[in-house]
C-alpha cells in the first residue's frame, strides 16, 4: 500500500498545520493508521494513531494540541497540529498497518513531510 503525505511547511510558534496522508486502494484492510516523527540523530517516535474502531492514541508531548482523524471514503488520515512549538520541528511520517483476509499484517510508510516551527 502506498502512502503519500502532504501539508508540511514552516510556521511560527503557536500556529497550526494540517497534515494529510492518502493511501492507495488495495485488498488489504487498514487496521491502524498514524503519524510518527523524527529529528536528526533520533529515533522515529509515535505522535498519534487511530485504529479501526476509532480509538486514538497520542504521545504525551502532543496530547491536547494534535488531533488524528481518518476519512474512510477518501482513504485518508489527517493530523491537525495546533499550538505548535519549536520542539515539534521534525519530519512527519504517515504509517499504516494493513491486514489481509488471512490475518497477516503489513506495514507501510510514507516518504515524510517536513514541519518546521521557528520565529
Amino acid at each position: 500500500v502506498q502512502l503519500v503525505e502532504s501539508g508540511g511547511g514552516m510556521v511560527q510558534p503557536g500556529d497550526s498545520l494540517t497534515l494529510s496522508c492518502i493511501f492507495s486502494r488495495s485488498s488489504l484492510t487498514p487496521y491502524r493508521l498514524g503519524w510518527h516523527r523524527q529529528t536528526p540523530g533520533n529515533q522515529r517516535e509515535l505522535v498519534a494513531d487511530i485504529i479501526s474502531d476509532g480509538a486514538t492514541n497520542y504521545a504525551d508531548s502532543v496530547q491536547g494540541r494534535f488531533t488524528v482523524s481518518r476519512d474512510r471514503p477518501r482513504n485518508a488520515v489527517y493530523l491537525q497540529l495546533n499550538s505548535l512549538k519549536p520542539e515539534d520541528t521534525a519530519v512527519y511520517y504517515c504509517n499504516g498497518i494493513f491486514v489481509d483476509d488471512k490475518g497477516y499484517d503489513y506495514t507501510s510508510w510514507g516518504q515524510g513531510t517536513q514541519v518546521t516551527v521557528s520565529n
